[in-house]
This record gives structure tokens, C-alpha cells and sequence, in this order.
């Protein structure tokens, strides 16, 4: 409404050069508390370069809080995540991959609290071409600070390189746990007879159904104290063939301490985040992140799970979600590439 009405500022404005593009979102004002997903927030498409069919490779992120001069740099408190999607309808097209797509959210990343910058291995990236539609969405975040109102923006940065053959391309996979609630009585929660039942924060954003016809949620209510969760994620990994991971950008929410991911064939955890939270206010201060030149290589007929570890210290409920992005180097596209390559 503010911006509809030209009551705070409703631009974007974009800026690049030859390597990174920087979006600076239009005012986003904040007059309450906001936990994660209720914050206000803008969202719009985006090219590389709109006026080029040139390969391009993106290979870093970063967003952070802005003052309204768009100089001033702010607490990342304001930060709740921000995504960058592709549409795959059109990116796979450009591969003639076209089986994959509808087959998973086209979702490349998320940043947020404690992961709000990285940059995939040296020789690695996500290929795109100038003048393929990108789609960006950031939200702000207030756990701590209850004002009258005050504005920030949000400026989001994607880092490129032109094209150069000797890159090896990413897939990017979402992982996340899901947990199963009532849906007689959604918001009962957890019992004695079902321990295993979770309440989820709401049920019409972030809940799926099984192959079951169990009904899940990806954002619950976590209880004061510390818990564990574990989620089978073979099905979300979607592995065809065997491959080597080589990025992961973990998301959490403040009061977790770790997300495993672990391959349970054989027993082996193949990389802890680590969470530290702010003691002095409610905040993720760093989530540990994996990159490897090398890899680690999963298989398709190993299964794979999440382990979650949270403390809530608070003495009220708090709200959860855990996902990672994993970043796998792509057979598929690297086979297509060769052919762009001899074509060039």
C-alpha cells in the first residue's frame, strides 16, 4: 500500500559491470516485530544482460541491509532470506533437457541469517544466458527491535563471469525437512500417543503430501529447549547418476545449533552446518557453509537423510525451518556444453 500510494520510495534500482549485478529494492518499511516469512518484501525478474544471447556463468551471491541512501550499510537483522529462482521451463529448453522440467522447484539459492554471502569453487558455476529471466525475492526480518517504524532496502548482488569452456556447471538441488501433523486438528501438535506430530506455524504455505497421503510441514514451532529431528531426503536429491557435491548453502532459523547431512548407506555424515546464535539477541551469527574443488560423491541408490539440532533458549515458542542447497556438478549439461562449445 505505502508503495501503491508513492508514500515511500517503490523503485529498484539495478546497477552492473562485468562482473557482478547489484539490485537495490525499493523501501521496505518496518513497524513491528517480524519473525521469519511475515517481514515485508519485493520481488521482480531480472536478465544478466537483456540485450545478449551470450553465455554467461553465475558463481557468487550476496545481500545485505541498506540504509534508504542506498549507502549506508545496515544490520543484517533485516535480512530474513533472499531467493533467486530460474524459470526452468525456459532454462532447460535452452538445453533440451526438457524432462526435468516441473520436476523440482527451480529455486538456484537462498541467502540468510548467518549465510548472507558466498561464492561456489573456483572452476565451478551456474550457467545462464544474457538474456534468460531470473526472479528475485527478499524480505526483511525484526526479531528484536519493536519501533514506531523505520525503512530499510535491501541491495542483492550476483556475481558472473563471462563464458569460458574450462567451467564446469552446477545443479542446484533444495533439500528440507518436512514433518507430519494432524490434519483433523493441525495445530494440536505433538501427544503422547503421536510424539512424532509437529505444529506446524501455518498450513497454507509450506506444506506437502507424500507418496502416503501424510501431510507434511517444512515450517513448525520448535518448544523451549533443545530437540532433534532427522528427514529422509533421497527423493528430494532426485539422483539419476552417480555425482560430486561441491557447494552447500544451509538455511536456518534462529535457536538451531546443526544440520547434518548424512548418507545413512553408509553410515558416514558428509558435512555438519554449524549454527552459532547471538547470545544478546535473537539472530543467527554465522551458519557454517561447504565448498570443495573436489567434491564428495553421492550415489543414487545410497539413501540420505537431515539431522536438526535446536535449542530454543527462549522461554516462548519459536518457529523452524531447515534446508540446504547443494550444489552437484552437473553430467548433463556438461555433455550439452560440449556441443555450445564446438558451435562457438
Amino acid at each position: 500500500m505505502n508503495h501503491t500510494l508513492g508514500i515511500v520510495d517503490n523503485t529498484w534500482n539495478l546497477s552492473q559491470n562485468d562482473s557482478f549485478i547489484s539490485l537495490v529494492t525499493p523501501t521496505l518499511v518496518i513497524d513491528q516485530i517480524y519473525k521469519s516469512m511475515e517481514g515485508p518484501k519485493a520481488t521482480r525478474s531480472f536478465q544478466i544482460n537483456q540485450n545478449s544471447t551470450d553465455l554467461f556463468w553465475i558463481t557468487s551471491f550476496e545481500t545485505k541491509a541498506l540504509s534508504t541512501n542506498e549507502v549506508d550499510v545496515l544490520s543484517n537483522d533485516y535480512v530474513c532470506h533472499t531467493n533467486v529462482d530460474f524459470y526452468d521451463g525456459e532454462h532447460y529448453s535452452h538445453w533440451d533437457l526438457n524432462n526435468r522440467i516441473g520436476q523440482q522447484y527451480p529455486r538456484l539459492t537462498s541467502m540468510s541469517n548467518g549465510i548472507e554471502s558466498y561464492e561456489f569453487p573456483e572452476g565451478y558455476g551456474f550457467p545462464v544466458f544474457g538474456n534468460e529471466n531470473l526472479f528475485l525475492s527478499t524480505q526483511t526480518l525484526n526479531h528484536n527491535i519493536k519501533p514506531e517504524s523505520f525503512s530499510v532496502k535491501h541491495q542483492v548482488s550476483i556475481g558472473y563471469k563471462a563464458h569460458n569452456s574450462t567451467i564446469k556447471p552446477l545443479e542446484s538441488k533444495t533439500v528440507f525437512i518436512m514433518l507430519p501433523y494432524n490434519t483433523e486438528n493441525p495445530f494440536q501438535g505433538p501427544t503422547n500417543n503421536d510424539p512424532n506430530m509437529c505444529l506446524p506455524v501455518e498450513t497454507s504455505n509450506h506444506s506437502y503430501t507424500n507418496d502416503k497421503g501424510e501431510s507434511l510441514s517444512g515450517h513448525w514451532v520448535i518448544f523451549p529447549g533443545k530437540d532433534k529431528y532427522t528427514y529422509d531426503i533421497t527423493h528430494q536429491l532426485q539422483l539419476k547418476d552417480s555425482t560430486t557435491m561441491h557447494h552447500i548453502a544451509t538455511h536456518l532459523h534462529p535457536f538451531a545449533e546443526a544440520l547434518t547431512l548424512k548418507n545413512t548407506t553408509t553410515g558416514e555424515s558428509l558435512f555438519t552446518a554449524k549454527a552459532i546464535n547471538y547470545k544478546n539477541k535473537i539472530r543467527l551469527e554465522k551458519v557454517a557453509a561447504f565448498s570443495s574443488e573436489v567434491g564428495v560423491m553421492l550415489y543414487p541408490d545410497h539413501k540420505y537423510e537431515l539431522i536438526l539440532e535446536t535449542n530454543n533458549t527462549s522461554k516462548t515458542n519459536q518457529d523452524m525451518m531447515a534446508s540446504m542447497f547443494i550444489f552437484l556438478y552437473d553430467k548433463e549439461v556438461d555433455e550439452k556444453l560440449k556441443v555450445y562449445n564446438q558451435s562457438k
